[in-house]
């Protein structure tokens, strides 16, 4: 399949910050914000968007922290990486593009980003879709021993700089590989080489595994600020939701992630298991799309 056909390379400025994106498909269509997690950049998206883009205008940036996206030195209490922040960058880069109202979809960490981006702009999201993640709170809030081994860069990476830095430097490429096989998803067929070759390209510098350290770190301290004082307040998700996990993941094997969800939200929340690993919209790109389709529709 054709490598992001038709499909423009853009940079804006927002929020501080250059954030690049790829911007296509459907002309006048409806919008659709796609959100990557860690280790990989928008390049997750590459054989969703040929099968959205009829249907959709699709902006799927790279952000802040990864891929050609800036990467700014963390603050003391790392709020340039929260994921108030990134959403902030995402909801200025869609105004900046033409789209006040979007729909939404985040894997990983770009599911945290939307998560956070629903709650703070609500008018902006028509609906949302979270890809193999619970609520970061109640992923912290259950953490044993098993999670703890099985998500073991949830509590490495949060370690002060420049301990997790030095140690992922020593040999990025080996760590962004076991990163990428790992967490049900079974080693690196699913990638393309071309896709795989962006991921080492944009990951294994100094920058950018300290920009990916700092958004752990966010998560693990003011992103549980913002969490608690959301829940306390009654505040939740307004939108529509689906959520999609991989039945090998981490997340399906140890939460029951539609009800997590389901507490969080005020809408309706449909969910569904893939048979797959972490890493859904590259294992089986097809069954997401049309999960997506179905849904956005």
């Amino acid at each position: 399949m054709a490598w992001f056909e038709g499909f423009e390379q853009q940079t804006r400025q927002v929020h501080g910050v250059t954030i690049a994106a790829r911007v296509g498909g459907a002309v006048g269509a409806p919008a659709l914000l796609l959100l990557h997690g860690f280790p990989q950049t928008h390049a997750i998206w590459h054989r969703v968007a040929q099968r959205l883009g009829r249907r959709y205008r699709l902006v799927m940036p790279d952000l802040r922290g990864y891929g050609d996206s800036s990467k700014p030195a963390g603050l003391p209490d790392h709020s340039n990486y929260s994921k108030r922040a990134m959403a902030q960058d995402m909801v200025e880069l869609m105004a900046q593009l033409g789209h006040p109202r979007f729909g939404l979809v985040g894997h990983d960490r770009g599911g945290r980003v939307a998560h956070r981006l629903a709650l703070d702009h609500s008018e902006r999201v028509s609906r949302l879709c979270v890809i193999d993640i619970a609520p970061t709170l109640d992923m912290y809030a259950a953490t044993d021993m098993r999670f703890a081994s099985l998500y073991y860069h949830w509590f490495h990476l949060i370690q002060p700089a420049p301990l997790p830095e030095r140690m992922l430097g020593g040999d990025p490429r080996f760590c962004l590989h076991w990163a990428l096989g790992g967490w049900g998803s079974q080693g690196l067929d699913h990638i393309e080489p071309r896709a795989l070759a962006e991921y080492e390209r944009c990951f294994c510098t100094p920058e950018a595994i300290h920009g990916a350290c700092e958004d752990y770190r966010a998560c693990a301290g003011i992103d549980l600020e913002h969490d608690r004082a959301s829940r306390a307040s009654g505040q939740t998700v307004a939108c529509d939701t689906l959520v999609l996990c991989g039945r090998r993941g981490v997340v399906h094997q140890l939460f029951d992630a539609q009800a997590l969800w389901q507490a969080q939200c005020a809408a309706r929340v449909s969910h569904a298991v893939l048979e797959a690993g972490h890493f859904i919209p590259e294992e089986l790109p097809e069954p997401t799309s049309a999960y997506l389709l179905d849904f956005f529709g």
